[in-house]
């Protein structure tokens, strides 16, 4: 890749943290250019298409910049859509927001301004970019200063020749602040709602719907962990993830009486969907993992021994976990203490403190509880 004559590009969701960096960059001097992705054609919940075009529009009338849309639908189905669907089908959860990060926007969209002469992409996200503590001239990936809104779990498929074309400029601000400046300068977005769905559904409770249209039903048994009660049936293992608790429609049902039900596994060839009862139940917890297609952002593989801190999900508490095993493409790792409701298919991202040190997909979870007993190949 190669910079150009000093332009900024900035992608412009439609939301009030893009529209700040673009007002940040204009006030710095850069000539600001703003790029809105179209990913998707069918409705999305709000927050996307035409209606968040519109408030690109505004934005750009209003700090007097150049916008534009950029389509990549069909390179979307591809790189994204079709990888996620495939996950799911296999009885994994993936993170759909990572893919959308390296494959598009971060991809696609990063070579599209860099081409046509922008220095660089800046984005609303709340991470940091810094000098490698141990590379000179390198740069890291760091945790966003608002740890509330912190969203390097999302970012760490950045491969570290990127950084440098990179620019988030709210990674030292907190939401707060972000939205105070936009009011105080009368941004047309200074109110909007934040946005907290996927990348391309909407909202996070649109997904199982959004997946019916592309997966069919396979209705099949949930069962006990315990001892194997039929409890009721379900509509398709892949509408299901790991500590799930919502949807189940098992309330009063089971011979004991501890508690809700939380998913504990997925036989997928079977389609059989084992529960169990209460949120401490030992099926949901695991001591360790094994993750693939692994990115090591800051551009050192972690040595046998290293200890590190894992978030095996967005807004999940980190753990402290030891690397046992890691090579350019996969890491096998252990917890210090299990670690509840690891999920196949989500995001490991490994840190050394601020710093991220790189990711991978989970593939394989370590959960004792399962390791002599009868049950058939489970997710």
């Amino acid at each position: 890749m190669k910079s150009g004559s000093g332009w900024a590009a900035v992608a412009l969701s439609g939301g009030v943290d893009s529209s700040v960096v673009a007002y940040l960059l204009r006030e710095e001097g850069y000539e600001v250019r703003g790029v809105h992705m179209r990913n998707w054609d069918a409705p999305c919940g709000g927050t996307c298409g035409a209606d968040s075009f519109a408030d690109v529009r505004r934005v750009g009338e209003f700090l007097g910049i150049s916008v534009e849309e950029v389509r990549f639908t069909e390179a979307f189905r591809e790189r994204v859509l079709a990888p996620v669907l495939d996950a799911y089908r296999k009885g994994f959860t993936p993170n759909p927001d990572v893919l959308c990060n390296r494959e598009v926007k971060f991809g696609l969209l990063l070579e599209y301004v860099l081409e046509r002469g922008a220095e660089f992409l800046a984005t609303g996200h709340y991470a940091r970019i810094l000098p490698h503590p141990r590379k000179a001239g390198a740069l890291a990936l760091y945790k966003g200063v608002d740890e509330t809104k912190d969203q390097s779990y999302f970012l760490y498929a950045l491969a570290p020749h990127v950084l440098p074309f990179l620019r988030f400029p709210l990674g030292t601000w907190r939401k707060r602040e972000v939205r105070a400046l936009a009011r105080s300068v009368g941004l047309p977005t200074a109110e909007k709602p934040d946005s907290v769905g996927l990348c391309f559904v909407g909202r996070e409770e649109d997904m199982r719907p959004f997946l019916r249209a592309f997966l069919p039903e396979a209705p099949g048994e949930i069962r006990d962990v315990d001892d194997g009660e039929l409890l009721g049936m379900h509509e398709g293992v892949h509408f299901y993830t790991h500590g799930q608790r919502k949807g189940l429609r098992l309330g009063g049902r089971g011979r004991r009486k501890r508690g809700p039900w939380y998913v504990a596994a997925k036989d997928v060839d079977r389609r059989i969907l084992y529960v169990a009862q209460g949120r401490e139940h030992p099926s949901l917890f695991a001591v360790g993992l094994e993750a693939e297609e692994a990115v090591w952002t800051a551009g050192e593989i972690p040595a046998p021994g290293t200890r590190l801190a894992a978030r095996t999900r967005y807004r999940q508490r980190e753990a402290e976990a030891v690397v046992l095993d890691a090579d350019e493409t996969r890491v096998y790792l252990r917890f210090a203490t299990p670690q509840w409701a690891v999920t196949p298919g989500q995001a490991l991202v490994l840190y050394e403190g601020e710093m991220v040190v790189g990711g991978a997909t989970i593939v394989r979870v370590e959960r004792p509880f399962f390791a002599d007993r009868p049950f058939g190949r489970l997710v």
